[in-house]
């Protein structure tokens, strides 16, 4: 399976692939489950290579890490997942 690092950046910077839909799944701590955002709803900064950010529905801003990562949707279709951790 492709790291999601990789995968992440395939989507971000091949034009043809990443011309397409994507939903990111990530596990959230505090409300114990995968939420689900769009791909165009995250932000990348240069100095950072182990996480993306997002802002909330509250305005908030997160750092999510990359090993937070679960799921990754491109038009409605699974493409890649993560197993479950015990």
């Amino acid at each position: 399976m492709i790291p999601i690092h990789e995968l992440l950046n395939r989507i971000r910077w091949d034009k043809t692939y990443g011309d397409a839909e994507f939903v990111i799944g990530y596990y959230d701590r505090l409300e114990d489950r995968v939420l689900r955002v769009s791909f165009r709803e995250l932000f990348f900064p240069e100095e950072n290579h182990f996480s993306f950010q997002l802002v909330d529905a509250n305005g908030e801003l997160h750092d999510i890490p990359y090993h937070r990562v679960r799921e990754v949707f491109r038009n409605g279709k699974l493409i890649w997942h993560r197993e479950q951790s015990c």
